[in-house]
């Protein structure tokens, strides 16, 4: 199994990207997007289950939109509005298990991870 993310850069605040995670090896019901900035731990941003299931966390909510192409095993992170306290490597990640809403967001539950790529926005 392997995750490739990509998608990432350098942008003015205010501007967008959009993160891609590539999977290769086989299908994940459950996949998320976490994060790590400089001096700063881990912090989960927005996971899915399926279509239906999906969380964010509260400082990106209404700005990011994680989605999924089934066809093509890739999950996708739309970052709007983005801002400097956004800075930071983006790694996407999945889990073997069926995870309800509040188990989402804790990294311990994902198996494999991509190697991450890096989101700075600039002031």
């Amino acid at each position: 199994v392997q995750l490739q993310a990509s998608g990432g850069g350098l942008v003015q605040a205010g501007e967008s990207l959009r993160l891609s995670c590539v999977v290769s090896g086989r299908t994940f019901s459950a996949m998320a997007w976490f994060r790590q900035a400089p001096g700063k731990e881990q912090e989960f941003v927005a996971g899915a289950r399926g279509s239906s299931t999906i969380r964010y966390t509260d400082s990106v909510r209404g700005r990011f939109t994680i989605s999924r192409d089934n066809a093509k095993n890739t999950v996708y992170l739309q970052m709007n509005s983005l801002k400097p306290e956004d800075t930071a490597v983006y790694y996407c990640a999945a889990s073997r298990s069926n995870l309800i809403f509040s188990s989402l967001s804790q990294a311990a539950n994902y198996d494999y991870w991509g190697q991450g790529t890096q989101v700075t926005v600039s002031s």
